[in-house]
């Protein structure tokens, strides 16, 4: 398995995965995120154009898709709690499996986000827990609340490796 950075072309086979993902969270008791048609074709192309989307490939077939960046996050400028250090960080959002990929997209999203810089922020719904139990097994502190642009609040973790 490889990652790559997403292109236009890629469009087509990525937005399945996240429908995929809408219904292992529905699966899971998380009913209030990715709600809305969220993210949308549009969101995930904006991503793509930016160079911000990457996908987890085997061969041709596109497994999984996460959004990387180093750069300050603006819904992380307000947190109710602490982030741990004040220092530049890598953002990861939208990440998004198919069914057959093998293991946790997460591990290696932060493996190759890991690559670029050693701090992390990340933010995830309430009801997430499945999200919320893969970033404490990843190392990550759970360091307060965050609001994103709608008001809704997320969990906000974040990680220094070291």
């Amino acid at each position: 398995m490889e990652i790559r950075r997403a292109t236009i072309n890629d469009l087509d086979a990525i937005m399945p995965i996240f429908d995929e993902a809408r219904g292992f969270m529905r699966r899971n008791g998380n009913l209030g995120q990715w709600t809305g048609g969220y993210p949308s074709r549009e969101q995930i192309a904006d991503d793509i154009a930016l160079g911000h989307l990457y996908k987890a490939v085997d061969g041709n077939a596109i497994l999984g898709v996460f959004f990387f960046a180093v750069m300050d996050e603006p819904t992380y400028h307000v947190i109710d709690g602490s982030w741990r250090y004040d220092r530049p960080y890598g953002v990861i959002h939208r990440i998004a499996r198919g069914p057959s990929f093998p293991g946790s997209l997460l591990h290696e999203a932060l493996a190759f986000a890991s690559e670029a810089i050693d701090y992390i922020r990340v933010d995830t719904y309430c009801d997430n827990i499945p999200m919320q139990r893969a970033l404490e097994r990843e190392g990550f502190t759970r360091c307060g609340i965050i609001w994103i642009a709608d008001g809704s609040e997320r969990i906000a973790f974040d990680r220094l490796r070291v």
